[in-house]
């Protein structure tokens, strides 16, 4: 989906949500056995798509 986004003409923002925080929701990385983000989180960087960190980046996750 995000490639196909990517690929369209004018403005355009591709991101992804890194699920990072399992202590607020559930957390998901490379390796994880609820989902896999590798491919995601490599195509990510390799073009320069926004990541956000659950954990990190966000002070509230459910107000």
């Amino acid at each position: 989906m995000l490639q196909w986004t990517a690929a369209g003409d004018g403005p355009r923002f591709m991101g992804i949500v890194h699920h990072t925080d399992a202590q607020r929701e559930w957390a998901y990385d490379r390796q994880s056995h609820i989902g896999r983000l590798d491919k995601a989180l490599d195509e990510a960087t390799a073009r320069g798509w926004t990541v956000v960190d659950m954990k990190r980046d966000w002070r509230a996750v459910f107000p």
